[in-house]
């Protein structure tokens, strides 16, 4: 297999927004860098393609040796459906596809099976926090709420081999304050938790 990670990545300045209550915008910011950068690490030996259409982010993947596939106007589906097209032009059979907010992320290379979809629900079994398909088989970006349903009918519907993997690691993700309360990642968010009030707790 030559497989790929592609990582979706908006504007930092723009994470997070359901943590407003809880962290102010420059702790935001600082916790959605954190996070990426874990993921970008955990993509590692694999090509790793950051989507995006912010500069900001784009100067940022450089740096962290990802390669940019800028989108602007895309918005998430689209960019991911490009970006997976993208990645197939440049020679990838597979590609996973991964969200930024996987703060417990380690290795998404023990994902990939040849011709296989591999579906990673969130905890909650609503959205899909990675999916893992050949390049040839179509099963489009359909994010946002109750995208797992989503995935996995499509997913099926191709003819393809499918796993769902529930995870216990790449299942958590970070989009409330009680997501932040979760024991694992509290353990690794300590930095940001004092500016919440729960650092204690």
């Amino acid at each position: 297999m030559e497989a790929a990670v592609l990582v979706p990545i908006k504007a930092f300045g723009d994470a997070k927004v359901r943590l407003a209550p809880d962290l102010d915008g420059p702790t935001r910011r600082r916790l959605a860098r954190f996070m990426a950068e874990r993921v970008l690490a955990a993509a590692a030996p694999l090509p790793t393609f950051v989507a995006c259409d912010d500069e900001e982010v784009a100067t940022w993947a450089d740096d962290h040796g990802a390669e940019v596939l800028w989108g602007p106007g895309l918005g998430l589906n689209g960019a991911i459906d490009q970006g997976t097209a993208t990645v197939a032009g440049k020679g990838a059979d597979h590609v996973v596809v991964t969200h930024s907010d996987l703060p417990l992320a380690t290795s998404f290379a023990p994902l990939l099976r040849p011709g296989r979809v591999l579906i990673v629900p969130d905890r909650r079994s609503d959205g899909t926090n990675v999916l893992v398909r050949p390049c040839a088989t179509v099963v489009p970006a359909e994010y946002g709420a109750g995208s797992y349903e989503r995935h996995l009918a499509a997913a099926l519907a191709s003819g393809a081999a499918v796993t769902v993997r529930r995870d216990p690691v790449l299942s958590v993700d970070v989009d409330t304050i009680d997501d932040c309360r979760h024991p694992m990642i509290a353990a690794v968010l300590a930095p940001f938790l004092p500016a919440a009030g729960i650092g204690d707790r």
